[in-house]
Order: structure tokens, then sequence, then C-alpha cells
């Protein structure tokens, strides 16, 4: 009895030896491999580990280093299953990653978006380190802005890379602070001193008096269509229907997406000092007989999320400051500038076509959507020169010139940013029209308005000519610290922007 007692003891000492010595040789594994240097060993963006060493977490006021973990794993004290899972996820998808793919080949650039900082970026960690949110020396916006996270992290479910983006790898051209005064852009664009002449109905360049903003005009002759897409169109969304024939009449579409330069002019002439109220700026806008409008207000950030401005296509305004814009530059021309309704945006994407996009194939060829769609790869070679998607945009807005125009020489009209509409959301919108309708118009009301074109961050699914979207103004908001929010800018969304319309003035020959 005793010696089976001994026999069992010493079983047991060895046991817990063995377990000792295992977990002992697992924790030296976890930390060797949770190194910046074993990092860097796999991510073989060597930009990656450069950027990281000109940001403030490397570079701290503190002199304190951040390391790649304690960035990109969730901190042990919420529990070793919950960081040791996430390490070999994400050990899993950095080996196979070295195995299989060609870094010559990865499109480094989109990696620096705040949708994939999301993915490998835990809040938790960031909460971990920085337990004071109103250290010395913070800025009133920053206050303001720290005083609406604390208050509605969990509820509204905000981050702190949300408005930090680059603080852990330096991203050059992002700010995150208020703009202040004129934004003056330092290029060899003339300045204006006479509109453009209008006498006939063709193609011509806007230029507003006193900036350096000119608006390629296309002329987009009238004609009919059908509105919408048919039931077996692949991707078809539900509010894509019933089919309906329209007439539109002739109009003049901006060529291009309204550009930053073109939007700077009217932010410089018009912009609000301070927090104007919302209700008087909407009260003088909306005055028949005012000769000015009020602009917007700086907005937190730069809104161009330092991918460049210039011919870019101005993104973060609201509804409002496009219509705004349109107001403005109505006002210094005399000719009406407006938002387009759904219908003529839709008539002008097609150019005269019948097809899911203004050029040849199918939605299928071109999506990289679902299991199949990744399994055979996505055709690129067509789709790619007529549209700014996520297969050639590297993550962000991309300038007009690099894609082809459609039949109607308009630029830009599928992908690149969503455009902004004049009509109100509805999914049955075209339920309330009738075959033959003449310039039809949407709801008389709503909550959201309608968004057409898709993005540079969308599959080919989303950028078919009948792909219809819309706003959702409390949730592109979310960040907005302000009380009351902007009417202006939107936080929370980079992807949308807008493009003009001019009447055909009365008397001008067709």
């Amino acid at each position: 009895m005793s010696n089976s007692g001994g026999k069992y003891w010493i079983i047991g000492l060895i046991g817990l030896l063995v377990g000792v010595f295992v977990m002992a040789v697992f924790d030296s594994t976890m930390n060797k491999t949770s190194t910046n240097d074993y990092c860097m060993s796999c991510h073989t963006h060597v930009q990656a580990d450069a950027d990281w060493k000109k940001s403030p977490h490397y570079n701290s006021h503190s002199g304190v280093m951040t390391d790649c973990a304690q960035c990109h794993l969730p901190p042990k004290e919420e529990g070793l299953l919950k960081y040791y899972t996430a390490k070999g996820k994400m050990g899993i998808k950095d080996i196979w990653s070295k195995w299989t793919k060609d870094p010559e080949t990865i499109d480094w650039e989109s990696k620096r978006s705040l949708e994939n900082a999301r993915k490998i970026v835990y809040n938790s960690s960031c909460e971990k380190c920085h337990v004071n949110l109103y250290p010395e020396g913070i800025s009133d916006d920053g206050i303001t802005a720290h005083l609406h996270y604390d208050d509605n992290a969990k509820k509204l479910g905000l981050d702190c890379v949300s408005c930090h983006l680059n603080v852990g790898h330096d991203m050059p051209g992002y700010e995150h602070k208020r703009l202040e005064g004129k934004v003056i852009e330092a290029d060899n664009s003339p300045v204006y001193d006479s509109l453009a002449t209008v006498d006939s109905f063709e193609d011509f360049t806007e230029t507003v008096p006193g900036t350096k903003a000119a608006i390629r005009m296309i002329a987009v002759p009238g004609g009919e269509f059908t509105m919408g897409s048919p039931a077996k169109e692949p991707f078809r969304g539900d509010d894509e229907g019933p089919q309906r024939q329209v007439r539109i009449s002739p109009f003049f579409m901006g060529e291009v997406e309204v550009t930053w330069r073109q939007f700077w002019a009217f932010y410089n002439e018009t912009m609000s000092e301070g927090r104007t109220p919302p209700e008087k700026i909407y009260a003088n806008n909306n005055r028949p007989d005012v000769d000015a409008v009020s602009g917007p207000t700086p907005p937190f950030g730069f809104p161009d999320q330092g991918w460049g401005m210039g011919d870019r296509p101005a993104i973060t305004m609201t509804h409002y400051a496009a219509t705004t814009f349109c107001q403005w530059l109505s006002l210094r021309t005399g000719r009406h500038y407006r938002l387009p309704t759904e219908a003529e945006w839709e008539y002008a994407a097609r150019g005269g076509t019948d097809t899911p996009y203004f050029f040849e194939g199918s939605p299928k060829r071109y999506s990289s959507s679902g299991l199949l769609g990744k399994l055979k790869g996505a055709d690129t070679t067509t789709i790619a020169s007529h549209v700014i998607y996520s297969a050639n945009s590297s993550g962000k807005t991309q300038e007009p010139g690099s894609v082809k125009p459609n039949p109607f020489g308009l630029k830009n009209m599928l992908g690149n940013v969503m455009e902004y509409c004049s009509d109100w959301y509805a999914e049955d919108a075209y339920s309330g029209l009738t075959d033959g309708a003449v310039d039809p118009k949407g709801p008389e009301s709503g909550k959201e308005h309608v968004v057409r074109g898709g993005t540079f961050a969308d599959d080919a699914s989303g950028v078919r000519c009948a792909a219809r979207g819309h706003t959702e103004h409390d949730k592109w908001l979310k960040t907005d610290p302000q009380n009351p929010k902007s009417i202006w800018w939107y936080s929370d969304i980079k992807s949308v922007g807008f493009r003009v319309v001019c009447d055909v003035p009365e008397g001008l020959t067709l």
C-alpha cells in the first residue's frame, strides 16, 4: 500500500514538473513571438516599421515606447484565453501570408485605412495605456471630444483609432485638429475674373470670378430610359424596381464630382467662424431675397483624410452643405445650380445604355463577392478602366483622370464616391412612378436622402448603374463631439460627395 502510494506521489510530482516546464516553455515562446523584431520577421512591409518609428507611439513625450503587441493584441487582464486566441489567429494569418503572398503584389496603401485598423487594433489596449484622457496641455477641442467618448463609448461603439489613426504609424498629410481660417492650396491655377458665356446647348466650363473654381459642365441631352434594374440582374436590390419608363429633359451636369479646389473656393468665401446656430444658418440660406449664403464652420480634422486635395472629389460634407454649395454657385453665376434628381442621375450614369454598367460585362464576371467570386477571382480588365472601386482604389479616392468617361462624357459616375441626389430615399419609391413620367422626383419628405454610384471601397456588385443607397445621418455623425452636431460635416463617412446639375437657361436653343 505504501509502495503504491509512493509511486502515485512520484508520478504526480513528475506530472507537475512537466506541466511547469511546458508552461514555462509556452510562456517563453509567447513572449519571444511578441517582440517587435519577431513581428517584423513576418510583416515584410518595411515601411510599416519606418512609419512606426516616426509616430507618437515610438517618439512619445514620456519616453515610453509602445510595442507592436501592445496595440495589436488585447490586454492580458481581459483573460488569457482571449489573449492567446487572438495571438493564435493573428499568428496563423501572418505565417500563411508570409508563405503564400508576394509582398510586391500586396496593395499596402489600402492597409492604412481606418476600416483595416479597426480589425487589427484593440480599443481596450488603448484604454489600458491611456487611463487619463485629460492630460496637461490637452486642447479645448480635445476635452470636448474626450468628454463625448466618456459619455458615449459603449452606447455608440466609439473607438480611439477613429480619431487617432496616425498615432501608431505615421501617415503623412493626416492631421487630427480643427481647420483654422481659410484653406489656400498652393497651385498655379488662375484666378478667374469673368463668368463663362453660355449661348448654346454645348459643353462649357463654368468659371467663378475671384476664385480658382472652374467646373466643366457636360450637356446631357434629354431622352427616355428605363429606370431601375430587371428582376434577373445579378446582385439586384429590392429597392431597384419595379422598372419604369421615364422621360428626362436636357440639363448640364458636372463632368466629375465637385473637387476640393472648387469646394474650398465656396468655403473660403462663406465660412462661418465658431458655432453659428444651425437655425440661423437655415433661415439665412432659405431666404429668397439674400445675396449671400452662410457657409460651413471648420470641421474637426482634415476632411481629405491626408489623401490630398486639388482635383480629388470633396468628401465628408453633409447633404445640407452640398445643397448650400449649389446655392452659392447659383448666386455667383446667375445660373440655377442644384443637386440632380435620382432619375436624372441614373439617366446620366447609363449614358444611353440599358445594361448593368455603361460598358459591357456581367456583374458576376467583375465581382469578387461570395465564395465563388473569391475562388475564381474577378475579371478586372474592363471595369478597372471605367470605375474606381475596391480592386483599384488602394482604399481611397482617386483623381478623375484615372478612368474613362461614359458615353455622355461624364467621369466617375460609378465608384470613387457616393453622390448625393436631391430626392428623399424610400425603398418603394419606384412604385409611385408611372410609365411615361416626365422628370420624376422622389417622395416629398423622408428621413434620409438618396446617394448613388457606389464608392472606392465597394465591390463591382455595388457600383452598378441601378444600385441605390441612402444617407445614414446619425451613424455618420457618431464621433462628432459637438452639441449640437455639425450640420456641415460628417465625422464618420469619407466616401460621400456630390456633383452639380445646371438647369438649361430659358431661351437657350437646344
